[in-house]
């Protein structure tokens, strides 16, 4: 739930301080039972209802950051942590049932400067961004209930076949094949991303 925390000479209000729960959670509306984002002009909403992070990921940031303690889920402020969904092979429109709730993938994470706040390091946002390691977000096609240990599996496919890591990618400029910029902008990737990708490219 939201909480102020220090910031600079002040607080601010964020709910990104997480920890593992036990018991089965409602999947409804724009959340899950027991999580409320804190400023929804920019966290939450129909189209980042549900925040994924790969487990994977957990052993490359031991690495790097080594000071900082990753002993529980929930570090980087994700509503699940997960097995076996990379970026490199979730496709942006692609449809999982996670329990008995149906999820729509939407696009990746977009980190804010909250996630320095969360490691107490000013360049974290910059890291997480350069890692490529941007995790998952969800739209709630079908409302339900999941708990820790429920499967998650693939129901359909995306029409485009763009990953989330493609995303990515193609924003970083990174990538530059004009039939993945393409099969992009017909994909159902919510958010600011085509916009921003079409302005970094100097596309009308």
């Amino acid at each position: 739930m939201p909480r102020q925390v220090p910031y600079l000479a002040g607080t601010v209000l964020t709910s990104i301080f997480k920890s593992p729960v036990e018991g089965r959670r409602a999947v409804r509306c724009y959340n899950i039972e027991g999580d409320r984002q804190s400023d929804l002009t920019v966290h939450g909403g129909p189209n980042k209802a549900v925040y994924c992070y790969p487990s994977e990921h957990y052993a490359y940031w031991k690495e790097q950051l080594p000071a900082s303690d990753f002993s529980i889920y929930g570090t980087f402020g994700e509503n699940l942590t997960t097995e076996g969904l990379l970026e490199s092979e979730v496709a942006i429109g692609d449809i999982f049932r996670a329990g008995t709730a149906i999820l729509k993938v939407t696009q990746p994470r977009m980190p804010c400067f909250k996630l320095g706040i969360r490691f107490s390091l000013p360049t974290m946002v910059k890291l997480f961004w350069q890692s490529g390691r941007a995790g998952i977000y969800f739209s709630i096609v079908e409302e339900g209930d999941l708990a820790a240990g429920d499967s998650i599996e693939r129901l359909a496919a995306g029409p485009e076949h763009v990953t989330v890591a493609d995303v990515v990618h193609l924003y970083r400029g990174d990538e530059t094949n004009p039939e993945l910029l393409e099969r992009a902008m017909r994909s159902p990737l919510s958010g600011s991303w085509k916009e921003e990708i079409r302005e970094r490219r100097g596309l009308e």
